[in-house]
């Protein structure tokens, strides 16, 4: 009997470790404030409604997806899609609804976080989802419905105060007036250094194209700043951007100094100009030389060809570049809370150093967010130029 190539057991594994991460770590921490990890409470030990519905859907789920791979149809896997988008919320109003139980009777500063069970089994069941997704090849419309359904069940979650007893919640809501301007900071510090990015690493990647001496030369030197850390640059620029600053007073006016933005947005550029450089030098290269032939035999200069030629054909390669060094920059512009430029990790290392797990997850989350949402944008557009570029 001939195997059938179609099956896939990666639903199914997925499934399994779901049940597994429930059943095997802890679903929440009760503890007497926020700087002591507590005592953890498990799943099997709670006997309530909630939880037999839990585990009525977790049942369900392995069921669907053991049978999605001896019968790979659409409509088995629409339906391992619901109840995995289903789970998500739900898991994130249990949480919710144990804290408050368990909460119940003791001081304000007693705190409930979410286990390992809960993290793990919401990350597994959002690789479900999205397996599922590429498994029935859901349009984008169907993919956009899907997210759109999480966000607002996570909404009114959020929105009703359900969710008002959790620790990660709490932690926000001390921080609620400033949670914004710290976000925006973050965003300041990427888009700035990208900016950056683009503005010297566009050029350099063309003059590596076009002048191959120079590129073997530049690449070898951006390799070497990959490899210093972060840390370790940040200390290097603080020292010549202070003495600049105090030798032209300007500057230092203009808040350049050797703490704040302006090492921070140095950094980053340094670190993003490596991918940068090479997208540009890749997109360019994967251009045939029989189109700027063409070009200049109509009378283009060689920067028009460059401009209406070469960089449209490359844009596709081009933005793949662009988008590694705005992803990484998200992530590394934590970092950059350390010498006094603000944003997101100035929430993660106040938790890293009061060893407060539920602060370094209110600095990190928002970091992810943001990396995925960069990531998608960029993803699109690399999309639409790909679609833009007609087959020579």
């Amino acid at each position: 009997m001939t195997r059938d190539k179609r099956r896939n057991p990666v639903l199914a594994s997925l499934s399994i470790a779901v049940v597994l991460a429930l059943f095997g770590l802890p679903f929440l921490r009760i503890a007497p404030n926020r700087l002591v990890s507590g005592h953890p409470i498990y799943i099997f030990s709670i006997v309530d409604g909630s939880v037999w519905l839990l585990a009525l859907m977790l049942v369900a789920l392995v069921g669907l997806a053991v049978v999605a791979i001896y019968k790979p149809r659409s409509a088995w896997l629409w339906v391992v899609l619901a109840v995995a988008t289903a789970g998500m919320p739900y898991l994130v109003w249990l949480a919710a609804n144990l804290a408050t139980v368990n909460l119940q009777g003791q001081l304000a500063i007693a705190r409930a976080s979410a286990g390992g069970a809960f993290w793990m089994a919401l990350t597994l069941l959002g690789f479900i989802v999205s397996d599922a997704l590429d498994q029935v090849k859901a349009t984008k419309l169907q993919t956009a419905a899907v997210c759109a359904v999480l966000l607002l069940a996570l909404g009114v979650l959020l929105g009703s105060g359900a969710c008002d007893n959790l620790s990660l919640t709490k932690e926000y809501a001390n921080r609620a007036d400033d949670f914004a301007q710290t976000v925006v900071r973050h965003v300041q510090i990427v888009l700035l250094a990208l900016a950056c990015m683009l503005c010297i690493g566009l050029p350099l990647g063309w003059a590596a194209h076009a002048h191959a001496k120079a590129g073997r030369a530049l690449l070898p030197v951006l390799n070497i700043i990959q490899t210093i850390p972060s840390i370790a640059l940040f200390g290097l620029l603080m020292a010549p951007l202070a003495l600049l600053a105090a030798s032209v007073p300007a500057l230092g006016r203009a808040g350049i100094s050797g703490v704040g933005l302006a090492p921070a947005v140095i950094a980053l550029t340094l670190y993003g100009l490596l991918p940068i450089v090479r997208g540009t030098l890749a997109g360019l290269q994967q251009v045939p030389s029989a189109m700027a032939q063409a070009a200049y035999a109509l009378g283009l200069t060689r920067f028009e060809t460059l401009v209406h030629v070469e960089l449209p054909l490359a844009l596709p390669v081009l933005l793949g570049g662009v988008r590694t060094a705005a992803v990484s920059s998200v992530g590394l512009a934590a970092v950059t809370a350390l010498i006094g430029a603000g944003g997101l990790g100035s929430i993660l290392f106040e938790g890293l150093f009061a060893n407060a797990e539920d602060v370094v997850l209110l600095g990190v989350l928002p970091i992810i967010a943001l990396g995925v949402g960069v990531d998608t944008l960029f993803k699109a557009l690399i999309s639409w130029a790909g679609r833009r570029v007609r087959p020579w």
